[in-house]
């Protein structure tokens, strides 16, 4: 379980950062900090990807209730444009520009930082290790969630309310029957070669009707 040994060792506020959905097909990449209050620290605090969806709610709920909160994303057109680390990079600038307190101290999970006001320490695995980095990882899961189930309803071919856009099979059976939303990410391997494939179709198509 993580715990706050590691923020202890700093002076001021320290924040944790942490992002939810690098590896996805679709939607955007979102990133929160979290700085706790070490006198109302909440229990069961964890990895997000260690917890249940309505404990990782109950969770949420309580993270807001007690500590300083910065969310920040980024596009799919950002992601295209800088690649999903530099987007991802960009979304946590945003997540701490967004804190109603400057932390003196940020820890990121990883082994990359953003380019920050404050110092800033990478730690891989960190939302199994620091309480801060956890809740950052909370937070920015329920909100991305949130924010795939609602895109999910505009374009249900995908299932986006179970899979958050990842390359499960209902995602890729929606590909197959819908093509690409403008939602996709079209940099990643996965969808280019579905591109590829879908030219090569249609030109055996026009040589097979010609």
């Amino acid at each position: 379980m993580p715990d706050f040994r590691i923020e202890a060792q700093f002076a001021g506020p320290v924040c944790g950062i942490d992002e939810a959905g690098r590896g996805p097909w679709a939607g955007p990449v979102v990133a929160a900090a979290a700085i706790l209050d070490p006198q109302r620290l909440p229990p069961g605090i964890d990895d997000s990807k260690k917890l249940s969806p309505a404990r990782r709610e109950a969770l949420f709920a309580a993270v807001l209730d007690c500590a300083a909160v910065g969310i920040g994303a980024a596009s799919v057109a950002e992601i295209e444009r800088l690649n999903i680390l530099g987007a991802t990079l960009l979304a946590m600038r945003r997540a701490v520009a967004a804190l109603p307190v400057v932390p003196a101290r940020a820890l990121v999970d990883g082994k990359h930082c953003p380019q920050l006001a404050c110092p800033a320490l990478a730690v891989v695995d960190g939302d199994a290790k620091s309480l801060s980095i956890a809740a950052a990882s909370i937070v920015a899961k329920v909100i991305r969630d949130r924010a795939m189930t609602r895109l999910g309803r505009r374009y249900p071919a995908y299932a986006w309310a179970d899979n958050k856009g990842y390359g499960t099979a209902a995602h890729r059976a929606g590909l197959a029957a819908a093509g690409i939303s403008p939602h996709h990410r079209l940099g990643f391997a996965p969808l280019r070669r579905l591109m590829t494939q879908d030219v090569v179709n249609a030109d055996d198509e026009s040589t097979l009707t010609s």
